[in-house]
């Protein structure tokens, strides 16, 4: 991804571009430390990140936001938490609260790349009847294999031995697969583990009630463990709507 970083910070800067140096995924094209000169660039020049600090004199980042007219994707970078909810009007892909530290950074870089599909070690299920949106499972009967279509999963139970997939049709499909060997296999950017004995499909959750979460297409509600809450509403923050 090509990207540019707009603070009126030296310090910010160096840093912002030092971790850019060391993510192959990203490409640095320059900085600025005047927001008004970064909007006329990228009228003329296509990005696909921008690092936007929102208190600078001149323009602000949520001004410079306002004026943006392109499609790049914006990671705001602030020391001041309280204005992060207003970013969140624009879009934005992330924040991050300064000092930055790069295990953030490199968090925040990956939400981009899979906002924009370019997630490397990721693999989307294709349209139905492709090779690869789906998967061939043994069965609870020796010699036999059914085949189980990634958009049809509602969710995963871990069964001691055996691995539940239970379908959109109202299926229980028994394997002996681990949760582990299943999980790699899945796309990441659809499924997610909410616990050590359950993975959901992030397209059938209907509602989140406190520690289960409730599905479309089942009457079972999956249990949100304290161990995955975070990382999965991390997971889940760029659609959570805010006030």
């Amino acid at each position: 991804m090509t990207c540019i970083i707009i603070d009126d910070e030296d310090a910010a800067i160096q840093l912002l571009e030092n971790y850019i140096k060391r993510t192959p995924a990203l490409s640095h094209r320059c900085s600025f430390q005047n927001a008004v000169e970064a909007l006329r660039y990228t009228k003329g020049n296509a990005v696909d990140l921008i690092f936007l600090d929102i208190n600078m004199p001149h323009l602000s980042g949520l001004g410079f936001l306002e004026l943006m007219e392109n499609g790049s994707k914006v990671i705001l970078t602030t020391a001041y938490s309280e204005y992060a909810l207003e970013g969140y009007k624009y879009d934005v892909v992330d924040y991050l609260t300064k000092p930055i530290a790069f295990e953030n950074f490199l968090r925040a870089v990956k939400k981009a790349e899979e906002r924009m599909g370019l997630g490397t070690d990721v693999k989307k299920p294709k349209r139905s009847g492709e090779l690869d949106d789906f998967i061939m499972v043994k069965s609870d009967r020796k010699g036999k294999l059914v085949k189980v279509v990634f958009s049809d999963i509602v969710y995963i139970e871990s069964m001691r031995n055996y691995v539940g997939i239970y379908t959109r049709q109202k299926e229980r499909i028994i394997t002996l697969l681990s949760m582990k060997e299943l999980e790699e296999r899945l796309p990441k950017e659809y499924f997610f583990r909410t616990h050590k004995t359950f993975i959901v499909a992030l397209s059938q959750i209907k509602m989140i009630d406190g520690g289960e979460i409730v599905l479309q297409d089942v009457k079972d509600r999956v249990p949100l463990g304290g161990t995955y809450r975070q990382s999965f509403f991390e997971r889940l923050e760029t659609k959570i709507m805010k006030p």
